[in-house]
């Protein structure tokens, strides 16, 4: 009685403690369970958030990896030929013309080209003025306010492309020079030499024509081109005479066309004179001459002719 009651109650406690064991995996797995799906619930937010930094890092690094390499747009930094055309009508061309070659000279420019007509109040003066490209608005302004514009025109040229285009081609024509240079120095044999001396000669002549291609676009951007005319009062404008028809207009215009054909006709006659002078006085003494002499000796006598011979009479 008492060894089955020991074995009944060791039995019972192997069964509390595999019951035991059981539960407390059971609950550890739960725990490690619930601690995975946290971990995994908390790291899915952060992973996308993650993510989501990391495309906007890299396409800030794509914005300015873009920046970087695109050409820069402002406008101070590209390379514009400016050009100007303008007339402007003026009390006295010459005092204001004198007064437009003091604006380019204070600008820091100069007067490239100067023609002048005088007639009084139908004078008219062409100015050529050469002014450094960042004055060359102010200029403008400034050389209108000297009378009445009557015209305007203002023309810009983007020659950035070309300019950097330029700068490529003369860093790799000066590269081509040296290297035919390079080949020169080791050339052994007279044909060799003969060779490259040619070789080098043509690459140094592209050299020179690419850079005076840039020294060129390096003036027109530099020093802009304003062409000015001052006309006096009494001056008319280009499109006075176009837009003028009728019977007045075309008697003034036939009237300028006789005068012109009369002017012609003169001078040819001026210079056909010192050729009648030199050969036609002679030639109208010799036929005078001839004429005197004819005169003198008049008609020659008209030859007779000879009686007639009698016939000869028959005998009876």
């Amino acid at each position: 009685m008492d060894g089955r009651t020991v074995r009944q109650r060791g039995t019972a406690l192997a069964v509390a403690a595999l019951a035991a064991v059981l539960v407390s995996t059971g609950c550890s797995a739960g725990d490690s369970g619930a601690k995975d799906t946290a971990g995994s619930a908390a790291e899915a937010p952060a992973a996308a958030n993650g993510g989501e930094a990391g495309r906007d890092a890299a396409k800030s690094g794509e914005q300015q990896a873009a920046g970087a390499g695109a050409a820069d747009l402002r406008v101070d930094q590209r390379a514009i030929i400016y050009t100007g055309t303008m007339r402007v009508q003026v009390n006295d061309v010459d005092a204001k013309a004198r007064e437009v070659v003091a604006v380019a000279t204070r600008a820091g420019g100069f007067v490239g080209g100067d023609q002048r007509r005088s007639a009084d109040e139908d004078a008219v003066a062409e100015l050529q003025l050469r002014v450094p490209a960042p004055k060359f608005a102010a200029v403008v302004e400034e050389i209108s306010a000297l009378g009445r514009q009557q015209s305007r025109e203002i023309n810009t040229q983007d020659v950035t492309e070309e300019t950097v285009d330029l700068d490529a081609r003369i860093t790799s024509q000066r590269a081509r020079v040296d290297s035919a240079r390079r080949l020169l120095a080791r050339a052994t044999s007279i044909t060799d030499l003969v060779t490259l001396e040619n070789e080098l000669g043509r690459r140094e002549a592209d050299l020179a024509s690419l850079e005076a291609k840039k020294r060129r676009l390096a003036d027109l951007t530099a020093l802009s081109t304003i062409t000015v005319s001052l006309v006096g009062p009494a001056a008319k404008k280009a499109t006075d005479d176009t837009d003028e028809t009728g019977f007045l207009v075309g008697l003034r215009g036939g009237w300028k066309a006789f005068v012109a054909s009369l002017a012609v006709m003169l001078t040819v006659l001026g210079a056909l004179l010192p050729w009648l002078a030199a050969f036609g006085v002679p030639v109208a003494v010799l036929l005078l001459v001839l004429r005197r002499r004819k005169k003198t000796t008049g008609p020659a006598a008209p030859v007779s002719a000879p009686p007639p011979v009698p016939a000869a009479r028959s005998a009876p």
